[in-house]
């Protein structure tokens, strides 16, 4: 068994995170051991955020995420968030970068406790989303659920925000659609080749609207950064809201909302709160952990 490394079980908005600390280490995170902790109750996750050694200059880490089925994944808000307050906490910085596989991330935990993360710029283009075929406009593409005639949800806004997303717009409440049935059949869709995050959402004032997300390689998700991000500016793209917005999430737990501004220079910014529950060491090989002190199932 190699040597265990410090872990902390945070959460963004009810969104489970895992931030394991693999710096000093040449190794990573395995797929085997993201199973085996998403497999037991006390350490079941929406991601993991390995942080690592910085591979750049002028960066603060790099940051290794992996899905809870394994894969890894490009970009998530809610996890850079709670590796934001852990390394605020550890090292009493305020602001970061951080480099991911999708580029660099800029972050910042303010006075009230809240952090901001600037997710990058959006991407519109439908071959660097990606999709399978081409759309000139990706605010609105051919693509439903349900009876021909009828739809139980059509025409999604896509774009990419590290990862693809597909936004769907609803009138009804968001917890009126079964999410849970179709959230799998849309994520493999033929016309995503990697696959893509779904979130249904309804807009309730041109500052404001509630999501729900079934995120890929995740399924249902109490909370979702980068599917927030995609959500507001897929609103303010298509003239629903405008550039900053109140994303109420829905199955947060808590209830919670995130601040999202879509600024001039292209940038998002999503503001939100992060939560530490409790730590532990953990084998990065196989998953096999232990908590510092007693866990509450």
């Amino acid at each position: 068994m190699s040597e265990r490394v410090p872990f902390a079980k945070m959460n963004g908005l009810g969104n489970k995170i895992l931030v394991i600390d693999m710096r000093g280490r040449k190794d990573r995170v395995t797929p085997a051991a993201a199973i085996a902790l998403d497999s037991d109750p006390a350490t079941k996750f929406d991601q993991i955020m390995a942080i690592h050694d910085p591979k750049l200059d002028g960066t603060d880490a790099y940051i290794d995420i992996l899905n809870c089925d394994g894969t890894r994944a490009q970009a998530c808000g809610n996890g850079t968030r709670c590796v934001v307050q852990a390394l605020a906490a550890e090292t009493g910085k305020q602001s970061f970068t951080f480099q991911t596989i999708a580029g660099i991330l800029n972050a910042k935990e303010h006075e009230d406790g809240l952090i901001s993360v600037d997710m990058g710029e959006p991407v519109f283009d439908w071959d660097r989303i990606p999709l399978a075929e081409e759309f000139h406009d990706t605010s609105r593409i051919e693509l439903q659920i349900g009876p021909i005639d009828n739809p139980v949800l059509h025409s999604p806004s896509v774009m990419s925000m590290g990862n693809p997303h597909a936004v769907f717009w609803v009138e009804n409440g968001v917890w009126s659609y079964d999410l849970e049935k179709f959230g799998p059949l849309l994520e493999n869709h033929p016309i995503f080749p990697e696959r893509c995050n779904i979130t249904i959402a309804q807009v309730t004032s041109p500052t404001s609207m509630t999501t729900r997300t079934w995120e890929r390689g995740a399924g249902l998700t109490l909370a979702c950064g980068s599917a927030a991000c995609s959500a507001a500016v897929s609103g303010a793209r298509t003239g629903r809201t405008g550039r900053k917005v109140t994303i109420n999430v829905a199955s947060a737990i808590p209830p919670g909302s995130l601040e999202l501004e879509w600024r001039l220079d292209n940038h998002v910014v999503m503001t939100g709160p992060a939560t530490w529950e409790w730590s532990g060491a953990v084998d990065p090989v196989t998953g096999a952990w232990q908590a510092d002190e007693a866990v509450a199932v």
